[in-house]
């Protein structure tokens, strides 16, 4: 009989690594590609009157009502446009809760009296569609039967169109409600909060002799993903089902070398990011940054600073791209926060400011001392993270970052700021003496060889522990998840700012009308503040033991898991927040946290169906089938008259691993049984207290199976295969 052969064709994944991709033109010229799927605002203004264009511009940058007429108008001229292209179909592209966007075609197509088919498509059908919502999560705030929903359109994000092999539709960008007028998606908040930070904003640069017509935030996120050969992806059941590794032997090597971050871009990777950009171009997504990543087969593209509502878009569409593209070139991409274990995890860090149309307001300039209005931006900002980690931590709590978060390659759960020694020393001035008097400057950097030039050198070093770091103009939301979107995480940083910048202005306004000069007033203001801040300010290595103790010290959060955090978010506080600026109601926000809950239990308990899955029908064959061979050949040299102990004691090993692992496996079916009660709460804390555990002691014995059987019997690609060949 002959013995079944496992292991894969490693060198039929290294040949498609060499093979030559296709599809993508090796050059092209960015302005002219860049942004001609989009219907923006200079095809608009190609495609309407005067008067139709304005009244749309109107409606896009001051929230005035959307007239019927104009609406008519923009529905003929993007459809002429989509279907000039190519389109025959459009869709309502929108985000529900899933984190994931949602699309249903329809098609231009409709019949007159006699039958014969012509194009039609309404500014009624642009404005507003009803997709079936009874499937989507809605945290109970409708039952399942009650199906209607309403997706709205949202001129302020340009539609675009989504090009196939097979054809290509117009997607236009949505909000998308309950019948009963609840947000049902992560659009309508994030539009909420950002109006919300708007209307503070002004009203503090109103006190400073600043008047202008908006204050918008603008974030640039910097996604990091995986990439590997298809051939290895479609034999791991782990990664199709759970897209992680539930198991998988340290590799003897990993990313210790410090060899793959910033290194030369395979040939394979760059050819598929080339193809990425290119479709990101053509959306106008403005992809700057592309490069290696720390461990082997990890990679990252960033997107520059825009408009948070359409970054937010763009962000989606980035994560769609980089999946749909992969196969093009063999590979498969992994979005997963922590697809292997023992190597660095990915995130998605937010780059986030706000300000006018001409000034940043969380730019110092050279003299930060003097700069008084962004002393009180960035006070404020501070405040709210100080008075709001819960609020932060639980928008980045879900189960695939609790694989990360901590794990000494991205910010502890502990949030903080790190804010560098300018700053901190300026912070330090005025609270000790109610002035900041001067500040050392940062200077030149020599490098020591006549021919290298002088760099001018920054105010301070950077801290990648840090999980909300000031970087000279912005702040860095370092704990974000790569998979999760920006909108739930940029939401709540708006509205926490907005409640900190509305609160401190109300508090400068009273003092100046009791007499006080602006000056004074802010910093009697500041003075007061910086004290009840000032823990939140970390410049020191955020991954370091003596970093959690002194945090608790502090009296700062540490909030480890998903179940540790969510339950702050409708505590008596979060609810006010988000209710009074009218960003979340109370049942919507407390919807959201049902539905991350159960999103939660439901992602560890496949894991835990798979692990088991697995452990049974593909590790634990293998490893009785090696015991067989191993048994067989102690027996043939019994035969002999001779022994070997050294073969003996391996069998005698493997023997009582396999004891292990079905005992191990028991337990780990017990738990999945078991499920924690009827409520998805308990459930939840169910999985991660029981199911987890058991998961993990699944994959001990496992891993160590793995060391133990000749790679010509596991049956499961191996970290060394997988993050290698590329």
């Amino acid at each position: 009989m002959t013995r079944p052969r496992f292991r894969l064709d490693d060198a039929s994944a290294a040949a498609s690594a060499r093979a030559t991709p296709g599809g993508t033109p090796a050059h092209f010229d960015l302005t002219n590609v860049f942004g001609e799927n989009v219907f923006g605002v200079s095809q608009m203004q190609q495609s309407l009157s005067n008067s139709v264009f304005a009244k749309l511009m109107d409606t896009v940058e001051n929230g005035s009502p959307l007239e019927p007429l104009v609406a008519d108008a923009v529905a003929v001229a993007m459809k002429d446009w989509a279907m000039a292209r190519g389109a025959t179909h459009y869709t309502h592209w929108f985000q529900p809760l899933t984190g994931q966007t949602a699309e249903k075609h329809d098609s231009f197509m409709t019949f007159d009296a006699e039958g014969q088919a012509i194009d039609h498509f309404t500014g009624k059908e642009l404005v507003q569609g009803e997709p079936d919502a009874s499937s989507f999560p809605s945290g109970g705030l409708r039952a399942t039967f009650e199906a209607r929903g309403y997706t709205g359109w949202d001129p302020t994000s340009p539609a675009f169109l989504v090009e196939s092999a097979t054809g290509c539709f117009l997607s236009i960008p949505t909000a998308f409600s309950s019948w009963k007028g609840h947000s049902l998606d992560k659009k309508v908040p994030l539009l909420r909060s950002i109006d919300a930070l708007d209307e503070a904003a002004r009203k503090a640069l109103a006190l400073f002799g600043i008047e202008t017509s908006r204050v918008v935030p603008a974030i640039g996120s910097e996604q990091e993903f995986f990439l590997i050969d298809e051939e290895f992806y479609y034999k791991r059941p782990d990664l199709r089902t759970c897209g992680r590794t539930l198991f998988g032997a340290k590799p003897a090597r990993g990313q210790e070398l410090d060899d793959h971050y910033f290194g030369s871009i395979p040939e394979r990777v760059l050819a598929y990011m080339n193809e990425v950009e290119l479709a990101m171009f053509r959306l106008g997504v403005p992809i700057k940054t592309r490069h290696n990543e720390v461990a082997p087969g990890q990679y990252e593209m960033t997107c520059v600073h825009e408009h948070m509502n359409v970054a937010a878009d763009h962000q989606q569409l980035l994560m769609l791209a980089l999946r749909r593209t992969a196969p093009h070139h063999g590979l498969v991409c992994l979005l997963h926060e922590k697809p292997f274990a023992g190597v660095n995890g990915s995130g998605k860090h937010l780059n986030w400011s706000f300000g006018t149309s001409d000034r940043n307001l969380l730019d110092p300039g050279d003299t930060p001392h003097d700069n008084e209005v962004f002393l009180f931006f960035c006070s404020a900002v501070l405040r709210a993270v100080d008075r709001h980690q819960d609020a932060l931590r639980a928008s980045v709590a879900y189960a695939g970052n609790d694989h990360r978060l901590g794990a000494n390659e991205a910010p502890p759960s502990v949030i903080s700021v790190f804010l560098g020694d300018q700053l901190t020393d300026i912070l330090e001035q005025i609270e000790s003496t109610g002035t900041a008097t001067g500040v050392a400057h940062a200077g030149l950097l020599g490098l020591g060889a006549k021919r290298l030039p002088t760099l001018p050198k920054h105010f301070g070093d950077r801290n990648r522990t840090s999980p909300f770091a000031f970087t000279g103009n912005k702040f860095e939301f370092r704990a974000l998840g790569a998979s999760q979107s920006v909108s739930t995480p940029g939401m709540v940083l708006n509205t926490i700012v907005a409640e900190s910048v509305s609160e401190m202005a109300d508090e400068l306004a009273a003092a100046t009308e009791r007499g006080a000069s602006l000056d004074d007033a802010l910093r009697a203001l500041l003075g007061k503040e910086i004290p009840q801040f000032k823990r939140i300010i970390f410049n020191g290595d955020g991954y370091s033991k003596e970093w959690e103790e002194e945090a608790e010290r502090r009296g700062l959060l540490n909030m480890r898991t998903t179940m540790d955090a969510l339950p702050t978010l409708t505590n008596r506080k979060n609810l006010a927040l988000f209710d009074n600026y009218h960003v979340l109601s109370n049942d919507e926000l407390e919807s959201r946290v049902e539905v991350k809950v159960e999103q939660y239990f439901i992602s560890v308990n496949i894991e835990g169906e798979t692990a088991a899955q697995m452990a049974r029908t593909i590790i634990l064959p293998a490893a009785v089938r090696y015991l067989n061979t191993l048994t067989r050949a102690l027996a043939g040299i019994s035969e002999l008259g001779t022994t070997m102990d050294g073969l003996a004691g391996e069998a005698k090993k493997l023997s009582e691993t396999i004891d292990e692992l079905t005992k191990k496996l028991a337990k780990l079916d017990k738990r999945n049984a078991e499920l924690g009660g009827d409520e998805v709460r308990s459930k939840a804390l169910h999985v991660r207290d029981s199911v987890v555990p058991a998961i993990d002691a699944v994959r001990v014995i496992c891993d160590m199976l793995e060391r133990m059987i000749p790679s010509d019997l596991w049956p499961l690609p191996t970290y060394q295969e997988m993050l290698f060949v590329k």
